[in-house]
Parts: structure tokens; C-alpha cells; sequence
């Protein structure tokens, strides 16, 4: 070799000497540089992902999921092996192999890439699954090649700290999948309404086929891209021998069928959910509620709350129906349009309808016999006006629509549908099965949404565990709570609990009390109040028994004047009614506002013996590892846990409730009660034939009705009054407004439970006495009652009648006279 051509050698070898150090001092620089201030990758270490917070019904029903982002964690060791084979197949299948970056699959892309530039297609990626961690977890999604310098270096890292199987753990829980879904535990729910566990491979496929761009493999809008792309994946998994090609063409038989809601199946109970999520929110705040992955279990079951949710519902229409026709809920001019026109606005109309099976439907033409109109799901299935089938209303179904009048009165007699409807009304109608009129068509009936709103409130009296709540007519046009928020004049439903202030203080059921008028001065300037009974009517002296049978106002003013207001604000204190209530005389008549469920919870105090409960909406909650944080049962059993059943006692659990009334005093006042709906404003409950008890509340010129009752094991609350209070109309009381809704509830609710009497403490006595004076019955004597007596204490021989001027004076087991008191 020729000295000219050993210096070139020489040279070259130089320049590529100092090439190479160059090339490797450039690459350390470029390496320092990006590497310095890159993100902690040590933290993923301790990373918890925002994960949904689920609340459960007492049944494990889903009730309501809470998530900023809807995500549900599975470990990699749940996650079944073909979901995680498809991830690979589709996204990284040297995942295994490689140290955070693909180089082989890097060089594939770029050739791919140079074809793709070449024929105008899109450029395809090259991220490892690593490298999407580092992404989404430490960088963001912006497009840049400083990025892609600092998402491979933190892959490489990353790989070095974690196991391949904690990288795919953080990958499949954290990536976004569309459908408000992030994780693969989260899509299979929304996209499938299924666990991981029962995915078809199929399912799994089309999974894994979202990573890329969720929105363009959409189930419904993009069915086709969406098709193909999971056929790509099964493909995939076929090459990497994930499953067969068998498999693989099963699977690409099957059509795509997703949930399209994006929502996994719930049970609805609106109201009750708001006011659990209201709580978690006090107690845990809004990060733990929409990301700590709470499970929480509920009282509520589902069956009472179905029964709850449609009996107001049902007792709220009726009431509205009783008052009168006030129209339709909107207007529409149907010839003005075409009927394309028209039917696109009527169909985008979103009236909330309520808890029931009505719909919208649009009056098209009216005649005096009939009106002939088209529902929304008719229209929705129709093109062409000529082409609608005929649907009517009859008159009699409008006959109970007499115009709405001022003060809930009703106009005159309807005689013609054209009375009520005009053409162009839009109205809620109910599908009928039949009717007798012979019309040629499909049969409604006219309804309407009520004005006046309500509440009911079930509960287990012996915990105080809510088990049905309904705050409303309906959640979608006032999510107000009506059982819990509003807070109204319980009326003479609080009567009870100053009747047990009179069995406290020696009076007995058969005392006697004064029914005639009472006159007090209520202070200089303010008047004289002059109380009165419902009837306007005066019953001269009445048992006590009588006296909340009936519904006496006189008589309870008298008894609170006599005991002092003092005793009755304590025990509205002491049930939990009403906190610091003035000591009126006025409010011994239901004057004070409690809410439903507080006044719910205190007659379940009455039936249980005299024991403390509070409302409880939630039995347990736990966090997102499983562990119980919450439990509303929180006394300690030490042999509740066993490994086996050795013939060992059954464990007691000790009874921690505060006692709030004697348990004798508690069952003289639920006798009483029973006597309310067995002879006063509550027979109609009679019907049922059952042990149940209760009382009715009416406040002044009827604003606000109630009804609370019980059986042995169930206590139920019922309110019914207008939003902006006003009066319901002249003759509605409790008796004839919540009554039948507490009637309809428990016939259903108790229709396979067995009859159970109330009862009877230790150191109670009945004895048999006359209704009407309160005296032992004679023998032989008719209609005569059980009473329940305190041990030691007897029926007033002397026919002392308390006349409310303050003379009575308490000893231990009877009453003696004052001055002029006793008549």
C-alpha cells in the first residue's frame, strides 16, 4: 500500500476516533441536559390513581357511582391473562423483552412512516407501553422531540425501579378508553356492562383496540372503523399465539354490541343517593368522594323504595285530580309548520313526567266525544302525518278535568273533550288497555303533573337504618328533599309526645280533660288566641285516649297549660323534633318545624320500647383497599366470629341505646296511637286488618298534612303540601291526604310479613273500661276497650276532669285537686 493511501487511512480512522467521541460526548450532553429536570419517576411507587366511589343499596344493588375520573382499580394479579394478551398483541408485543424502548419496533415505524409520507397516510407510533407511562403519568401529551427525548428516558428508568407486571398494573388502570372510562376494569362496565371476568374475546378485542383514539372506534357512530379495528386486534392476538385461529374467526363473526349510556345498571332512588352523597361530602370531603374509591353500603332496600316511590307518587295525582284541570303543559302550532318541523320540536321537549309509565303526546284535532292525538313515541316512529295511527282520548277520561279554580275549587261539569283540550296542546297521557266507548284506535288517558308535592320516609324504628326515602314527585324537576331539607309544621303529629308528658307526670289514658273553649291573653297589642277543634265543635270532658283519637286541640292546649310548656319543649328536645322551641301554648299543637325524617325517627322511639335512634342512611363504608372506616353498628361482639358452630349460645349483642321514655309510658302512648286508627282520623288504615298505629297532622287552614305510623318493625312517615305553602283546599286533612298514601305503602310493604302484635312491656295492665268516661266497664257492657295501665295505677273513680286552670298536682300514681280545679 502506497504512503498517500496509509495517510488517508490513518486520517479516516482519526476522524471516526474523534466521530465516535463526539457522537458520545454529544449523546451524554443530550442526555444530561433533557435528564436533569425531569419528573420523580420514584413516585409512581406510591401513586393511587382517582378511583370511583360506589354507593350500594342494602341489597348490593349500584345506586350512584362518584368519579371526576371513572376509573376502578384491579390489580395485575386480577386482571384476567387474555386482557392483558390483548393489550400487548395491539400496543407492545416485545413489551417483555425490551428496556423501555422498542428499537426494532422504533425502525419498523420509521420504515412504515417513509411509505405512509410517500402515500399521504397517517404516521403510525412507536411508543412502548413504557413509554405511554412515563407519558401520561410524568409528562404531557404535547408533540414534541423534546418530549419523546424525556418520555424515553424515563422509560428507561422507570424500567430499571418496577417489574414489567407493576408497569402493565399502572398502564391498564390509568389509560383512557373513551366512554368517560379510564382503566380497563372501568370500560368493561360502561362499554359492556360486564366484569373483566365475563368479557368474550371478542369484547376483550375491541378494548383493546380504544388506545389509540377512543373517539374514532366509537360502538354506534363509528361501527364500522370500530369493527375492524377490533378484527385487527384479533388478528394480532392470533399471530402472537394468544388464541387460535379458530378463535379468531368466532370472534370476528360476532358483532359489536356495546352498552351505548356509557352507565353501568343502576337502581334509582334519587333522593336518597343526594342525601348520602351530601354526607360523604361533609364528612370526606370532594377529593375522597370523587377519586378515594369508597365502597359504601346502604340501608335502603330496593323493594320498600320502589313501593315508597310509587304510592306518593300515585297519592299525589290523586289529590290533584280532586281540584281541578290547569291545563295543558304547553302550546304548539301544528299547521304553521311542516310536520318534519314540528315533530323535531315536540320530540326535543323534555318535560319530567314523574315516576310512572305517562308520556308527551300533542292534541291533534278535537271533537265533543273524543280527542284525537299522537304521542311522542308514535311520532317518533313516523314519517309522514298521513301515515300516524290514531290515538284518542275519550271524554270520559276528561270528565274529572272541571277547570282549576282559585282556593283549590273546581269549575263546572265537563260535558265536551273540547272543554278541556284545544287542538295544538301538548299534555302527559297514560297508554290504556281498553275502554268501553268503541273507538276505532289506541286508548289514553289524560293526566296531569301535580302542583302540590310530598314526601315518605321508611325506617327501621329498632336502628333507626332508613330503608326507603322519597323527597319528592319527581328528582328531575326539584332535587329539594322534601323529607329531609324541608322543614314544616308537623301540626297535631306532634300531639303524642305531649301526651307522653302526661303519662310521665301521673296522668293515665282514661284522665279526664275538658274539651270546651279556651281563651288566653297573649300579651299587650298581640290579641287574644282563641285554639279550636278541626270540627268548630266543643265535646265536654274526654278521655286522653279520646283526645288523640280525635285529634282534640282544646284538650292538648289544656294538658300542655297544665304540665307547663317547659316539659313539652324538653321532650321536643329529647325526640329530636325541634331544638330550642319557644314555650308557646301554640306549639303543643305542632306549631314548631321539624322535618319528616326527624319526626319519622322520633314515633320510632315510641314503638321501640322508649329507645334513642337516629336517622342513618349508611350501614358501612370502606375504602379503596377493602378496609371498613364506617360502620353505623359499632358495638363490639366478641364471639360473633367463629371458625365453627360447636353448639355454642347464640352471641348477644348488648343494647346500647339511650332510653328517651319509659318503655311502659312508650306503649300506653302506641295503644293510644293504635286507637287512632282503629276508631279516629285514621281508620281508613283499619282496612288492612292489621296492628298499626299512628297519627294524622293537619296545621292551619290545611297548609301542611301529615301522616306517621307504625307497625311492631316498621315506621313510616308521609307529608304532602305545596313548595310555597298555601292551603290545599277546604276539607283536605291528613286523614283524607297522606293517610291512603301510608294505607297503599303498607299493605304492600307488609303484604307477605306476618302479623305481629305490638308489644307489651313488663308493668303494664290492661284493663277493660268504657271508651266514652274512661271507667272499668261494667259486667256485660258493650263496646268496650283494653286499656293499658301502669302497674299500680287504676281507672279515675272520682270522674275528675282536668279543666286547664293549672290545678292539678302530680303524685306518684294519681292526681288530687287544687283549687276550683277539678269539676
Amino acid at each position: 500500500m502506497s504512503k498517500k493511501w496509509k495517510n488517508i487511512l490513518g486520517a479516516s480512522v482519526v476522524l471516526a476516533l474523534v466521530g465516535s467521541i463526539v457522537a458520545v460526548l454529544g449523546g451524554v450532553f443530550l442526555l444530561y441536559s433533557f435528564g436533569r429536570d425531569l419528573p420523580d419517576y420514584k413516585q409512581l411507587a406510591n401513586y393511587e390513581p382517582p378511583v370511583v366511589s360506589r354507593i350500594y343499596a342494602g341489597d348490593g344493588s349500584l345506586l350512584k357511582e362518584y368519579a371526576r375520573e371513572k376509573r376502578l382499580f384491579v390489580p395485575i394479579s386480577a386482571i384476567p391473562p387474555k386482557v392483558i394478551q390483548a393489550f400487548l398483541s395491539a400496543e407492545d408485543q416485545n413489551f417483555y423483552s425490551h428496556i423501555g424502548i422498542d428499537f426494532k419496533g422504533l425502525l419498523r415505524a420509521v420504515l412504515v412512516n417513509v411509505k405512509n409520507v410517500l402515500t399521504n397516510r397517517r404516521p403510525v407510533g412507536a411508543s412502548t407501553i413504557t413509554q405511554q407511562v412515563a407519558k401520561n403519568f410524568l409528562l404531557t401529551s404535547e408533540v414534541r422531540f423534546e418530549r419523546k427525548i424525556k418520555e424515553a428516558i424515563l422509560s428507561y428508568r422507570i424500567e430499571q425501579a418496577f417489574t414489567k407486571d407493576q408497569i402493565l398494573e399502572l398502564y391498564l388502570n390509568e389509560i383512557y378508553l373513551g366512554q368517560n372510562s379510564y382503566g380497563v376494569a372501568a370500560a368493561a362496565l360502561n362499554y359492556f356492562g360486564k366484569s373483566l371476568e365475563e368479557l368474550e374475546v371478542e369484547e376483550i378485542a375491541y378494548l383493546a383496540a380504544l388506545p389509540k383514539a377512543p373517539s374514532n372506534y366509537h360502538p354506534v357512530r363509528k361501527y364500522a372503523a370500530a369493527v375492524g379495528r377490533r378484527d385487527w386486534v384479533l388478528g394480532r392476538m392470533e399471530i402472537e399465539g394468544f388464541i387460535t385461529e379458530e378463535e379468531k374467526r368466532a370472534g370476528i363473526e360476532q358483532p359489536l354490541v356495546a352498552v351505548t349510556s356509557g352507565q353501568a345498571r343502576t337502581f334509582q332512588a334519587n333522593y336518597f343517593a343526594e342525601d348520602v352523597r351530601r354526607e360523604l361530602k361533609k364528612t370526606y370531603g370532594d377529593d375522597e368522594l370523587y377519586g378515594g374509591g369508597l365502597a359504601v353500603r346502604t340501608s335502603l332496600s330496593p323493594s320498600l323504595q320502589t313501593i315508597a316511590e310509587r304510592e306518593l307518587s300515585q297519592g299525589l295525582v290523586v289529590y290533584d285530580r280532586r281540584h281541578g284541570w290547569r291545563g295543558p303543559v304547553g302550546k304548539m302550532d301544528i299547521f304553521a309548520a311542516p310536520y318534519e318541523n314540528w315533530k323535531v320540536d315536540f320530540l326535543k321537549r323534555d318535560t319530567p313526567l314523574g315516576n310512572n309509565s305517562w308520556q308527551l303526546a300533542v292534541v291533534l284535532e278535537v271533537l265533543d266525544d273524543q280527542a284525537i292525538i299522537a304521542t311522542k313515541d308514535t311520532l317518533s316512529k313516523t314519517d309522514s302525518y298521513n301515515q300516524l295511527p290514531i290515538e284518542y282520548i275519550s271524554l270520559d277520561e276528561t270528565k274529572w278535568a272541571r277547570k282549576w279554580l282559585p282556593g283549590e275549587r273546581k269549575g263546572p261539569q265537563v260535558k265536551s273533550v273540547a272543554e278541556v283540550l284545544a287542538q295544538g296542546d301538548v299534555i302527559a297521557v297514560e297508554a290504556l288497555e281498553s275502554d268501553e266507548t268503541g273507538f276505532i284506535g289506541a286508548p289514553y288517558s289524560l293526566q296531569q303533573i301535580p302542583s302540590i308535592n310530598g314526601a315518605l320516609v321508611a325506617m327501621d324504628p329498632h336502628t333507626g337504618r332508613v330503608l326507603a326515602m322519597v323527597g319528592g314527585y319527581d328528582f328531575k324537576n326539584s332535587e329539594y328533599n322534601r323529607a329531609s331539607q324541608a322543614k314544616r309544621q308537623p301540626g297535631s303529629a306532634f300531639k303524642p309526645f305531649v301526651y307522653s308528658v302526661a303519662l310521665e307526670n301521673g296522668f293515665t289514658p282514661s284522665s279526664l280533660v275538658l274539651d270546651a273553649p279556651f281563651v288566653i291573653d297573649q300579651g299587650f297589642g298581640l290579641g287574644k288566641w282563641k285554639p279550636r277543634n278541626s270540627s268548630s265543635k266543643f265535646y265536654g270532658p274526654s278521655t286522653l285516649r279520646l283526645g288523640i283519637e280525635k285529634s282534640r286541640n282544646l284538650m292538648t292546649v289544656r294538658l300542655a297549660q297544665n304540665l307547663k310548656m317547659d316539659k313539652v319543649v324538653e321532650v321536643a328536645d329529647r325526640f329530636g323534633i325541634t331544638k330550642d322551641m319557644p314555650d308557646l301554648l301554640s306549639m303543643s299543637l305542632g306549631a314548631g318545624e321539624t322535618t319528616l325524617l326527624d319526626l319519622t325517627a322520633a314515633y320510632g322511639m315510641l314503638v321501640n320500647g322508649g329507645k334513642r335512634i337516629e336517622p342513618a342512611l349508611i350501614d358501612r363504608i370502606q375504602d379503596r383497599r377493602g378496609k371498613t372506616i364506617f360502620s353505623h353498628d359499632d358495638r363490639a361482639c366478641e364471639n360473633c366470629v367463629a371458625d365453627q358452630w360447636n353448639y355454642q349460645a347464640v352471641p348477644e349483642l348488648p343494647d346500647q341505646r339511650e332510653e328517651v321514655l319509659d318503655k311502659v309510658t312508650a306503649y300506653q302512648v302506641v295503644s293510644m296511637l293504635e286507637g287512632v286508627v282503629q276508631r279516629g282520623t285514621g281508620v281508613r288504615i283499619r282496612a288492612l286488618r292489621r296492628p298499626l298505629a299512628g297519627k294524622t297532622g293537619t296545621t292551619d287552614e290545611s297548609f301542611d298534612t301529615w301522616f306517621v305510623g307504625f307497625s311492631p318493625d316498621l315506621v313510616v312517615g308521609v307529608f304532602v303540601g305545596f313548595d310555597a305553602p298555601r292551603s290545599l283546599g277546604n276539607g283536605e286533612e291528613g286523614s283524607s291526604v297522606a293517610v291512603p298514601i301510608f294505607r297503599d305503602f303498607m299493605a304492600d310493604a307488609l303484604k307477605d310479613e306476618n302479623t305481629t302484635p305490638f308489644r307489651i312491656p313488663e308493668g303494664v295492665r290492661l284493663v277493660r273500661v268504657d271508651p266514652v268516661t274512661g271507667q272499668l266497664a261494667q259486667t256485660g257492657a258493650k263496646n268496650t276497650i283494653l286499656e293499658a295501665f301502669r302497674q299500680g295505677s287504676f281507672p279515675n273513680k272520682d270522674n275528675q276532669v282536668l279543666d286547664g286552670l293549672n290545678s292539678l298536682v302530680q303524685t306518684k300514681t294519681k292526681l288530687r285537686t287544687g283549687t276550683g280545679g277539678i269539676y
